[in-house]
């Protein structure tokens, strides 16, 4: 099987900060292994040198990855690759993929990954439009380009069953019919960020009662309600809180758009009891810097239909804490989800403190990972495409 698979990427000056590029990078080569032939078409290469590379444009936002398409670029990449699938991993760049397969005569299954939701609902069944992609008003036309994308697909992925009950319910308000080709496949796990919390002590020490974020800080994740929660987690001292900052210096045109992660990193870094530090795209500093940490903290952000950094968590044996929403409350521990500040307060002082309920929930949290290898991912991944 020859895939093609279209990668938009993000964070250009970042990778390491990048899910899609990591998704591609950790399932690309266990795709080979798995017998397919694998050329990915990004601005950034990857995979291992076994995949075909096509090197394509970064659009200069969000908005331009999903309003701008080549279609002759398309045509190119289409012709010189021979798929007998293409993936659009910008799912609204499906009809334009759709186009261009039918004016290269390439008779290929088209399969979208659904990566970034741009909608979520609430627990009323209301429809919420993404706020991060509402900038002068586009947020309903990016649902409607969504839309439009999901219905030129033969295949549609997402990443979890909550992704799924989402995509499905927009699909059917705006009249689009699934039928059966909506496949659930998470996202892989980094065996590289894997560490089996047995073969670990359960250090109770001063040091070691650190709590780690480890998401993009930007405001629709919901990190102005941690900057609040976190003064409440290290008011009593039992607590410290390192906090990633991830992205470094960000170019000015996307900081244009959204300067949400710059100031939060700022009002984070003057609280007391709470370090903000990089991993400067180093992956071993990466893990280096969750070894040496608690617990994890999931993000507050209500659309969540996956977070690659709490699996990063979870693999490295760190129980993570989250509020009870979205995806992470169908697949957090229910002991580990809150519904208060004073209820997060709570439990993060409890896996400092009591060492038994730590062990229970280091040992739950790497084993809710263990279905998410690379290799067992990209069966998933075939069969979902096949």
């Amino acid at each position: 099987m020859r895939v093609l698979y279209l990668l938009n990427i993000s964070n250009p000056d970042r990778l390491s900060a990048d899910s899609g590029w990591i998704f591609a990078d950790l399932l690309a080569p266990a795709l080979v292994d798995a017998g397919a032939e694998v050329t990915v078409a990004a601005p950034a290469a990857a995979g291992d040198s076994r995949c075909g590379f096509r090197q394509t444009k970064t659009p200069g936002t969000k908005y331009r990855a999903r309003f701008s398409n080549d279609v002759d670029e398309l045509v190119t990449l289409i012709r010189s690759a021979r798929p007998d699938v293409v993936v659009a991993n910008q799912i609204e760049e499906a009809p334009a993929i759709r186009t261009a397969l039918l004016e290269a005569g390439v008779d290929a299954l088209l399969a979208g990954y659904c990566h970034y939701l741009p909608f979520s609902f609430n627990s009323g069944g209301q429809l919420l439009l993404d706020p991060s992609l509402n900038d002068a008003g586009l947020g309903r036309p990016v649902q409607l380009a969504f839309a439009a994308g999901l219905a030129a697909c033969d295949r549609v992925m997402v990443h979890s069953s909550t992704a799924a009950s989402w995509v499905s319910a927009a699909a059917t308000r705006m009249t689009v019919d699934l039928g059966d080709r909506l496949r659930v496949v998470p996202a892989p796990r980094d065996e590289r960020l894997v560490r089996d919390p047995a073969a670990t002590s359960s250090d109770l020490s001063p040091d070691s009662k650190i709590g780690i974020y480890n998401h993009r800080l930007y405001a629709h994740y919901g990190t102005d309600k941690f900057v609040r929660m976190a003064r409440g987690l290290t008011e009593s001292g039992k607590v410290r809180l390192r906090v990633m900052d991830l992205f470094g210096d960000r170019r000015a045109e996307r900081k244009g758009l959204d300067d949400s992660p710059e100031r939060m990193r700022d009002q984070l870094a003057t609280l007391p009891h709470v370090q903000v530090v990089s991993d400067r795209g180093d992956r071993t500093r990466y893990k280096h810097l969750l070894a040496g940490a608690r617990f994890g903290i999931a993000p507050f952000r209500h659309g969540c239909p996956w977070s690659m950094s709490v699996i990063d968590c979870q693999g490295m044996g760190l129980p993570v804490i989250a509020p009870r929403l979205g995806w992470l409350a169908e697949h957090i521990d229910p002991e580990l989800c809150f519904t208060t500040p004073e209820g997060a307060v709570a439990l993060a002082e409890r896996l400092v403190t009591d060492g038994e309920f730590h062990a229970l929930h280091a040992k739950r949290a790497y084993a809710s990972t263990h279905d998410f290898t690379p290799v067992l991912i990209a069966a998933r991944y075939l069969e979902a495409i096949s």
